[in-house]
Parts: structure tokens; C-alpha cells; sequence
């Protein structure tokens, strides 16, 4: 596996010192440098790299501007490298997989990576599984079903337990206790039976991090948990509500209808 990476640093001698610690590292290659925001996100879109050091602290567009500019695009996994340590907490908001302090250390240098080889090896393999269904769905569309069952061996891949940092703090959610996400702008409200939660992420990133046989979307910007549905309320023009053990009440669309069938046995 190669890591297609992105340097991203306004002083010319950081980039260099970091691009001569990675090359210690054979997995990963440097397909490009940027001096500011505005070039990051240009060769981030154009060059779609798998990871991106980016500095904090740039003239013009700052790390946290570059990341925001890149959410309507599947994002690379970032790790943002900085001389100062008060943007820590703002930088996990941002799903970042690590925050290193200038000059980098190459044994913190060697754990990071190790962290973005996890979560990319994580990535490909749902892309794969997803890649393999859609083929099989196409030649042997009988088979689909089959292998939707096979599933429970690798049900371990998924999430048991969420970080999410909101308000200052961090918070580890049980999956099990999520009876809802709501889509809200660049933000997923995490919605437990007394709790709301905010977490940065895309609906789409986050559903890869949920077991599809008991987390399903029921509206474009709704999650539930079937687990915790007690009930089904049929409604008007073939739409219908599902009760949740709060009993919060969640409108499935006519696109999701087929969510509903699960329960009709």
C-alpha cells in the first residue's frame, strides 16, 4: 500500500525537514508540495492523495480553512503539524488522525503513521467489499443476498464505540446507546435516549463506521437504529414513522421505504 501524500507549509524548511524524515518511511510517497491554503486545496482536489500534512498557521486560507473548503470533496486523511499546541482540540474536531508539534519527532512521526496505515487499510476494505457487492449484484444478482449473510464474520470492522469531542470534552459513545444522527450542515448530531452529541464527520464516512444490518438511513439526512424502533406508523403517500424507545418520532421517506420492510415479517 502507498500513501499518496500532501505537504502543506508556508516556510520552505519545514517542508523539507519533514518530506527528509518520511522518507524514511518506503509506503510513503510526496506527490506534491503547497505553500499556502488556496494551492492545498487545488492540488487536494486534483491530485486526491490519500494524506495531507498541513500546517495550522498560513497567510491567507489557515489549516482549519483548507478542510473546511474540501467538505463538498471525499476528503484524505489530514494530520496537522504546527508550532503551536492551544489548536489541539479544534484540530481532533476536525477528525484529524494525529496533531504533531514542530519539530516533529521521528518516533511521533513513526506513530502516526502507523494510525493513517490503520484507518486507510480500514477505508480500502469497506471500498472493496462495496466495489465486490456491486459487480455481483450486476452478473449474479441472487448471490447478493448470500453474501449480505457471510457479513457477520467480519461484523467486528465496525464501530463499538464513538469519540466524539463537543463542548471542550470528549465524549466515548456506546454505538448500542444511538437511537439517531441527524445531518447538520457539515455536522452529524449524535442523538442518544437522553443525549445530544455533535461530531464533525460526513453522513457518508460515518455510515462506514456503523453496521449497516441495524443502522440505516431512512431520510438523506437520517440515520436510525432498527434496534431501538418500537414501532411503525404507516402515514400518507406510501410514507411512515418510526417510533424509537424515547419515543421520538423519525419520517421515512418514500426512497427508504424498503428499511421498513424489515419489520414486516
Amino acid at each position: 500500500m502507498t500513501i499518496r501524500t500532501i505537504l502543506v507549509d508556508d516556510e520552505k524548511l519545514a517542508t523539507q525537514g519533514l518530506a527528509l524524515r518520511l522518507a524514511a518511511h518506503d509506503d510513503v510517497e510526496i506527490i506534491d508540495t503547497c505553500q499556502n491554503g488556496r494551492e492545498a486545496i487545488r492540488s487536494i482536489k486534483t491530485n486526491k492523495p490519500d494524506l495531507v500534512f498541513l500546517d495550522i498557521q498560513m497567510p491567507g486560507f489557515d489549516g482549519f480553512s483548507v478542510v473546511q473548503g474540501l467538505m463538498e470533496v471525499e476528503p484524505p486523511l489530514f494530520v496537522f503539524v504546527t508550532a503551536y499546541s492551544d489548536h489541539a482540540l479544534k484540530a481532533f474536531e476536525t477528525d484529524a488522525v494525529d496533531y504533531l508539534m514542530k519539530p516533529v519527532e521521528e518516533s511521533r512521526l513513526a506513530d502516526t503513521l502507523d494510525r493513517v496505515r490503520q484507518r486507510l487499510t480500514e477505508k480500502r476494505g469497506v471500498e472493496e467489499a462495496d466495489r465486490l457487492k456491486e459487480v455481483i449484484a450486476e452478473i449474479a444478482p441472487d448471490s447478493v443476498e448470500t453474501l449480505g449473510d457471510a457479513e457477520h464474520v467480519s461484523s467486528n470492522r465496525f464501530e463499538k464505540l464513538i469519540n466524539i469531542k463537543d463542548r471542550g470534552q470528549i465524549f466515548r459513545v456506546d454505538v448500542d446507546t444511538i437511537e439517531l444522527i441527524e445531518a447538520a450542515g457539515d455536522y452529524m448530531v449524535i442523538k442518544t435516549g437522553d443525549n445530544s452529541l455533535v461530531l464533525r464527520e460526513t453522513m457518508k464516512d460515518l455510515e462506514r463506521r456503523l453496521d449497516p444490518r441495524r443502522f440505516q438511513r431512512v431520510h438523506r439526512s437520517t440515520i436510525v437504529n432498527l434496534d431501538l424502533v418500537k414501532e411503525v406508523k404507516p402515514h400518507t403517500n406510501g410514507e411512515c414513522f418510526l417510533v424509537l424507545q424515547s419515543n421520538a418520532q423519525v419520517k421515512v421517506s418514500r426512497s427508504y421505504r424498503d428499511v421498513v420492510a424489515r419489520f414486516v415479517h
